[in-house]
């Protein structure tokens, strides 16, 4: 019987390892620091909230280009994002109290955006891209909750995710994140300041490769086919690769301003959203994201 105490004692011990390197993590001590620090401005965090693109997810469904941009700043939630994990429903963060996030402080908006950890201390899933918003500066995180704090609170409930056994366990989110969440950049060091802010933009804010780049077998995006292109999560189609042949960056940046390609079609899906949101930044966000997708075209990044 000796040999079953010790294969309990090793499968106890191996749980409490997978139990402790599973738990939410908070946020590093300097994020903290810079956070307890900052002095926040609501009108830089509006540029950010768009460029971030919130309103694409937690916005009502149904808003078209057409729809009045204050519609989208109501962010009652609901939009349903399928994955071969089930489907995620997003979630009401308006400024109500009880159905959204008002009651929420900085440092809790924070650990959600670049941890993704709730202030009750749950995982939550990769379907809010804090696996990009992780690379936000704490400066644009406070700037953001500055221009947050001043939109409209929306009792609206949120719904619930779609999920079936194991990946209705929040703490198994703990391991993905282990293997799969990374701080550093998919991409090298810019060679100059416009590509680093493209680079800042598409990879930290507007989370381009969530859509654009294929997905290995645990969701985790394929660096190794930055960009490249992916199987569209509805099942349907196939999301292209960026930028596509023939496209130079004025081109990209006229078409992220307008919604119009080289060849005169029309933006359509869920890339309208992000055209809206892109039209509400200054022209230099979307030439310097123009000029980063250039780049990667060419081989540099």
């Amino acid at each position: 019987m000796r040999w079953l105490s010790r294969a309990v004692l090793l499968l106890l011990a191996g749980l409490a390892l997978v139990w402790a390197l599973t738990r939410p993590q908070l946020l590093p001590a300097d994020v903290q620091a810079a956070l307890a620090v900052h002095e926040a401005d609501a009108e830089r965090g509006e540029r950010v909230f768009w460029a971030a693109g919130c309103s694409g997810c937690h916005a009502k469904p149904g808003l078209d280009m057409t729809s009045p941009l204050e519609e989208r700043l109501v962010l009652a939630g609901g939009q349903r994002l399928e994955s071969d994990f089930g489907t995620f429903v997003a979630p009401n963060v308006s400024m109500h109290e009880e159905a959204g996030i008002g009651g929420w402080t900085l440092e809790q908006f924070a650990t959600a955006t670049l941890a993704g950890v709730s202030p009750e201390g749950a995982h939550y899933y990769p379907s809010f891209p804090y696996t990009t918003y992780i690379r936000m500066t704490p400066q644009d995180v406070a700037d953001l909750w500055a221009f947050w704090q001043t939109l409209p609170a929306d009792a609206t409930p949120s719904g619930a995710h779609e999920l079936a056994f194991p990946f209705n366990q929040r703490r198994a989110v703990g391991l993905w994140k282990l293997l799969n969440l990374h701080e550093d950049y998919a991409t090298p060091e810019p060679p100059d300041a416009q590509i680093g802010r493209g680079r800042y933009l598409a990879e930290a804010l507007a989370h381009c490769a969530e859509c654009h780049t294929p997905r290995n077998l645990t969701g985790a995006l394929d660096r190794g086919a930055w960009m490249a292109g992916a199987p569209n999560p509805s099942g349907s189609g196939r999301v292209p690769a960026i930028p596509g042949e023939g496209w130079n960056a004025q081109a990209i940046a006229a078409y992220l301003q307008t919604g119009f390609t080289p060849d005169f079609d029309v933006v359509g899906g869920s890339m309208s959203d992000v055209v809206v949101h892109m039209q509400q930044l200054p022209g230099e966000d979307r030439e310097a994201i123009a000029a980063y997708l250039v780049w990667l075209r060419e081989g540099d990044g």
